[in-house]
């Protein structure tokens, strides 16, 4: 029985893992295939033919490294500062006990599952208010703000996991504070700090509607919304928009897997703790 129940749930895994990778096979598929192929009423699961020519057309079309510079500065500025600022937050949220403590943590908890969308006008008005829309730095602070409370709340989780007696230990066996908590606790938060780190760097790196409002200058667009110019009153450049998809996934797939071994443990332990 216990068999049988594993090779169902290898099954269903299994189809669940075709389900999610299909549409991305779809993708590269699609840009690989011939410009005469796109339209084809008939979809072959495996191209009669193969061309680089739309990745080629993608990836020298006007914008596209600009874009891929823009898009990566403020994701992995994003990433550092969400870090740096939720784990600041994190430690006396998971060690101190102090007056409105609750009551902040109702407030990070709230601000988190707010709609991103439904921000969009007062982020305008306050971005707009600071000078700083078709800046970059207005929206680096509008993707800092959003993965703030996300990697505050889940930081505090995996702090609260780790006893506080190793950081005493360290401390009798001669350390200061900041340097028992450099050398004991920060090495066991790697988990934690990847897990974090992936969905801030995700969030910024897809993120469309806010780089679509506030960046009016071509030179300061972002990938996602760099992606959308391959839409004209003309038609859709099928072949160029799988293309640059393509592409465009490459770097979170590099990231995912320069992380994944510490991700996995991250998530696991983030569900449980705290």
């Amino acid at each position: 029985m216990g068999r049988t129940k594993k090779r169902l749930a290898s099954v269903v895994g299994l189809l669940v893992a075709v389900l999610f990778v299909f549409p991305i096979y779809w993708m590269v598929t699609t840009a690989l295939k011939p410009a005469n192929q796109l339209l084809s009423d008939r979809y072959d699961l495996v191209p009669l033919g193969l061309t680089v020519q739309h990745f080629i057309d993608g990836v020298t079309k006007p914008g596209f490294l600009n874009s891929l510079e823009n898009s990566l500065i403020l994701a992995l500025v994003a990433v550092a500062f969400a870090l740096v600022a939720g784990l600041l937050a994190a430690v006396p949220l998971a060690r101190l006990r102090f007056r409105g403590r609750k009551g902040f943590l109702l407030l990070v908890l709230v601000a988190q599952m707010a709609p991103f969308e439904a921000l969009l006008i007062p982020m305008f008005l306050m971005i707009r208010s600071f000078d700083l829309l078709n800046a970059l730095p207005g929206l680096l602070l509008v993707y800092f703000a959003a993965a703030l409370p996300f990697t505050a709340w889940t930081l505090r989780g995996f702090v609260k996991g780790i006893p506080v007696d190793l950081e005493e230990a360290a401390m009798v066996d001669g350390c200061g504070r900041w340097a028992a908590f450099r050398r004991v606790t920060l090495p066991l938060l790697g988990p934690g700090l990847v897990a974090t780190s992936v969905f801030s760097f995700v969030t910024a790196w897809n993120e469309f509607l806010y780089a679509l409002t506030f960046m009016q200058n071509t030179n300061n667009v972002t990938l996602p919304v760099w992606l959308s110019s391959f839409v004209s009153v003309f038609g859709t450049d099928w072949g160029g928009a799988m293309a640059a998809s393509t592409v465009f996934t490459v770097p979170v797939l590099i990231f995912f897997l320069a992380v994944q071994r510490n991700l996995v443990s991250g998530v696991t332990a983030g569900a449980v703790k705290g």
